[in-house]
């Protein structure tokens, strides 16, 4: 379980004052990419689902499955797009457990791992244990042992948290419908309302 201190700042504060203005909700400032971006669904999707997520953050893990709802529920409709955002002051594996995503996907398989990641996150302090999903995963456990130790995908991470930041993440996991900050219930039926609601 979470202490209450983590709760506190994983979870969702008012948003902060951003270029936008102090009174209108942040958005994305970042564009959306198939060259730089993590992306399940087809690109020209015409509904966009972003999460900045922490893989060790225990709110993000909670809405793991509830995306999971969200996307068998809009299928083709929908593209879902991840960005590293780890919270490294609370959760001292996540910036980790983000570089072993981004070395599983140069090696074509980002979402496996991501997967695997948010399904065992009692294993994060664990690299034995990562690399023995990545086993199961088929990825070649060399090559990702020697780039994590590397951080050879750290600054893309990096990009990722900065540009979070400024797009006014403020905890993990945020969401933007649409490149528009959602600061709702990441539930899936709360998710499927204001999706399903764009025309």
């Amino acid at each position: 379980m979470p202490t209450s201190s983590t709760r506190k700042t994983a979870k969702k504060s008012k948003a902060p004052e951003t270029e936008t203005g102090e009174d209108e909700t942040p958005r994305l400032t970042v564009p959306i990419t198939s060259e730089d971006d993590h992306i399940q669904g087809s690109f020209d999707a015409p509904l966009t689902l972003v999460e900045y997520g922490d893989y060790q953050c225990p709110f993000c893990g909670a809405a793991y499955p509830e995306i999971k709802k969200v996307q068998q529920k809009l299928g083709s409709r929908l593209r879902f797009v991840f960005r590293n955002f780890p919270i490294t002051s609370l959760h001292e594996f996540a910036e980790r457990a983000a570089e072993a995503a981004e070395a599983a996907s140069a090696q074509g398989k980002f979402w496996e791992m991501h997967d695997f990641l948010y399904e065992h996150q009692d294993i994060l302090g664990d690299e034995d244990e990562i690399l023995a999903g990545a086993v199961k995963l088929q990825l070649n456990t060399q090559r990702l042992a020697d780039e994590i130790a590397q951080h050879a995908y750290l600054n893309r991470i990096k990009q990722d948290f900065t540009g979070g930041v400024r797009s006014g993440v403020n905890g993990t996991p945020t969401f933007y419908v649409n490149e528009t900050r959602y600061n709702g219930s990441p539930e899936a039926n709360e998710l499927l309302k204001i999706l399903t609601s764009i025309k």
